[in-house]
């Protein structure tokens, strides 16, 4: 089994919104939603400030709480991927995973089912990348399979130093980001 992760270099980011673009293209994303989006954290104190820009979505957790507390079973871990994924047809959209999730990465869509990223599964599936690693102008996001040493997100987090989000929340994302 893969288990699919993104890697994300801060320090080359620079916030252009490529990545947000492409997956509202790719997906087909309503207007007004968003399943990835640009975060700007600032770190110091002035004058010794530094900003760090990143592209944020669902972390595709290994311990994911929206999964146990979906009533339908609509919000499941993709059994080929280690996706975390939403069956449109089976939610109810009660709203339990968005409580549940850490990282703000779902919501509503107006269907009335809980959409999300799904890290575009459907390319993968095809051998391509997300939408939104095969855009990026600065090259710093990267995908690949962590069961696989020589993929660049392996190989990336075995060479650089990187944090996630919200660690202590327990959920083990697989959304990294380079520092």
């Amino acid at each position: 089994m893969a288990r699919y992760a993104m890697v994300i270099d801060t320090k080359k980011c620079v916030g252009c919104g490529d990545c947000v673009v492409a997956c509202k293209t790719e997906n087909q994303t309503p207007e007004g939603f968003h399943r990835d989006w640009i975060a700007q954290q600032t770190h110091g104190a002035f004058p010794d400030l530094t900003l760090e820009i990143r592209s944020e979505r669902c972390n595709h957790c290994e311990n994911p709480p929206c999964v146990p507390v979906c009533p339908t079973g609509a919000s499941h871990i993709d059994e080929y991927s280690n996706i975390t994924l939403v069956h449109h047809d089976k939610c109810i959209g009660c709203k339990a995973c968005i409580a549940a999730c850490p990282y703000d990465a779902r919501y509503v869509h107006p269907d009335g089912y809980v959409d999300k990223c799904t890290f575009c599964i459907h390319r993968v599936k095809q051998g391509k990348k997300p939408a939104c690693v095969s855009v990026c102008p600065t090259h710093c996001m990267y995908f690949g399979d962590l069961e696989d040493p020589t993929s660049d997100a392996s190989r990336l987090l075995k060479s650089r130093k990187w944090k996630v989000i919200a660690p202590a929340a327990g959920t083990k994302p697989q959304v990294y980001y380079l520092i």
